[in-house]
Order: structure tokens, then C-alpha cells, then sequence
């Protein structure tokens, strides 16, 4: 029997680099599965109708997934024996965790791993929309002076009033930082936060009417879904931006278009998308938009981070220790 029989298995549900880092590090602790990084159900398919032994899933405990690689209510059944499951994500909206629940399958993710870096390119992207950097970059390429016209001249980013969406981790490490720059914070949240002194506003809407930015910061659910809607977008009105690190969900995305291309809001930096990692077409023509493709924690040290957890967690959960970076069920 190959030594790798002996060790506990892991089923792989990431991008096929994500896996061969996983294989390459830790492959002496933990037998990967899984390693082509098919999607489950093709996974599940070619172990059903192909007689692999070796690929039993009624003995698989563990598995890693990723942010976009769903783990759903219907693929959860033809994992009996699953208990335990680490996202490589700080969201969870991909997991049914309430199938996870029912089932007795415990969920571990990045914690508060990749808030920094999230915050980061949050702050970024609002530079970079207000002060016009990506369009003066291609002026720049082409070598051509850019026009000193209204629409051509930026914006200063200290003074403005910014509307927070979500002050979890990643809605305070933004907050943190653009004080920095000399903005105003405000927010809205589930709960009041008292250990902050940032004026609390009860809607969405509210907050948009006494904001120039919106960042939106927050998790993915029923009572998130749409929350930025063309409500929202015409109480921050024509000067304001919005600013998604979140979900892309989080916004009603046509609304926003349509919202965009009429200047009924001045502009907007995305890095999430409704349908990822499909992105409208409409979005590439527009001047005021920055896009990013889902990159929040794309940063070495975030990765090397993830790929820890990942391995801590592991060993956690095969010794029946609490998990390092548990997630409410």
C-alpha cells in the first residue's frame, strides 16, 4: 500500500494552483484528493463510475474549498461521512451552512486573515476613482496630455464623507485608513458598535444621503442581498462612489449601470462581480469605473497565510483539538 493510504484524506474543491501548492507543501501530512481540480460533481462522477477504490467518498471527513467553488445542500449527501470543511475565503456565502449544520459539518475560514489586504485595495480603488488614475494612466501610454476639462480633473479624497456598509474587520481596517487621508466615517451595520465613535445610521439609504462614498464591506445574505439599490444610488447622487470589496451581489449590478452611464452617481471601483468571473461588457467603456477581478487578497503573504491556516486547521480537526479560525454556524 502506497504510504500516502495512511493518510487522512482531503478532498480539494480550489483552483488547480491552489491544490498543487497544497500537494506540494503538505502532501507528507494529508492525502489530497482531487488533485485535477475537477468540479465536485464531475469529481463525484468519475469516482462513482470508474470502481476507484482509492477515491472511496464515503470516507472522506475533510475538504478544502475557495471562494466561487460552491459547496451546495445537494453535493453535501454524496459526502456521508464529511465533518469538517476550510474555505480559503473570508466569506462563506458559497457554503450552505445551514445543510453544513443540519449535518454536523464543521466550517473553518481565513478569519480575519486577509482583512488588511482587503481593506488595501478598498482604499485603493477609491483613489484610484476619484483622482482619475487609471484614466490618466492610458493618457499617459498614449502619450497625450489629457484634456483640462471638468470631467478630466480629479477629485481630493481628504474631506469627503465615507459611508461604510458592514464595520466587521475589514469595514474597520477601511475606516482606519481613510482617516488617515482626513475623511469623515460614518455607518451602517446589524448593530451598533459601541467601541467606535463613527456616527451609526439605521438604513442604507440613510447613510447614502449623508455620504460621498459608500464602501461596502459586508457579508453576502437574504437581508444583503440588492442593498445598494437604485434607492441608494440616487440618495448618494451625482458626485457620489461606490466602492465594493464585498460581494458583488451586494448591488443591484443593471441598476448600477444604467446609473453609471446617465452620471446619476459619479462613479464606482469593483472588485466583485454578480456573476463572477463573468463582468458586463457595458462596465469596460465606462471612464468612471475601476474593476479589479475579485483580487482583494491576492498578496503573497496572504496566500502564504491561507495555505498555514489551511494545514492548522487541518491538524486541529484530524486531532479532535478545537479549530484554529472556526465559523458560526
Amino acid at each position: 500500500m502506497p504510504p500516502h493510504q495512511n493518510l487522512p484524506k482531503v478532498l480539494l474543491h480550489v483552483p488547480h494552483e491552489f491544490a498543487s501548492h497544497l500537494h506540494h507543501h503538505f502532501s507528507h501530512k494529508f492525502h489530497f484528493l482531487n488533485l485535477s481540480s475537477l468540479p465536485l460533481h464531475q469529481f463525484f462522477f468519475a469516482c462513482t463510475h470508474e470502481n476507484d477504490h482509492h477515491h472511496d467518498l464515503s470516507s472522506i471527513t475533510a475538504l478544502i474549498c475557495y471562494g466561487g467553488h460552491p459547496v451546495t445542500a445537494d453535493a453535501l449527501p454524496l459526502l456521508p461521512s464529511l465533518r469538517f470543511i476550510f474555505t480559503a475565503s473570508a466569506g462563506t456565502d458559497h457554503i450552505d451552512l445551514s445543510e453544513c449544520r443540519r449535518r454536523g459539518v464543521t466550517v473553518a475560514g481565513a478569519g480575519n486573515l486577509l482583512s488588511e489586504d482587503v481593506a488595501d485595495l478598498a482604499v485603493g480603488l477609491l483613489i484610484d476613482v476619484v483622482r482619475k488614475i487609471s484614466v490618466l494612466d492610458s493618457y499617459g501610454r498614449r502619450r497625450i496630455q489629457p484634456p483640462q476639462s471638468d470631467f478630466s480633473l480629479g477629485s481630493k479624497l481628504g474631506g469627503k464623507k465615507v459611508g461604510i456598509v458592514g464595520l466587521g474587520k475589514i469595514g474597520l481596517e477601511v475606516a482606519h485608513r481613510l482617516e488617515a487621508f482626513g475623511c469623515t466615517i460614518l455607518y451602517y451595520s446589524r448593530n451598533i458598535k459601541p467601541f467606535v465613535s463613527y456616527p451609526f445610521h439605521s438604513s442604507v439609504v440613510d447613510l447614502a444621503t449623508n455620504s460621498d462614498v459608500l464602501v461596502l464591506c459586508c457579508e453576502l445574505n437574504d437581508q444583503t442581498r440588492n442593498i445598494v439599490n437604485r434607492e441608494v444610488m440616487f440618495a448618494l447622487g451625482k458626485g457620489g462612489v461606490i466602492v465594493n470589496v464585498g460581494r458583488g451581489s451586494l448591488i443591484d449590478e443593471k441598476e448600477l449601470l444604467q446609473c453609471l452611464m446617465k452620471g446619476e452617481i459619479g462613479g464606482a471601483g469593483l472588485d466583485v462581480f454578480e456573476n463572477e468571473p463573468h463582468v458586463p461588457r457595458e462596465f469596460f467603456a465606462l471612464d468612471n469605473v475601476v474593476l479589479s477581478p475579485h483580487a482583494g487578497a491576492n498578496t503573497s503573504e496572504s496566500y502564504m497565510g491561507i495555505f498555514q491556516l489551511a494545514e492548522l486547521n487541518l491538524e486541529a480537526f484530524f486531532s479532535n483539538e478545537p479549530l484554529i479560525t472556526p465559523v458560526i454556524l
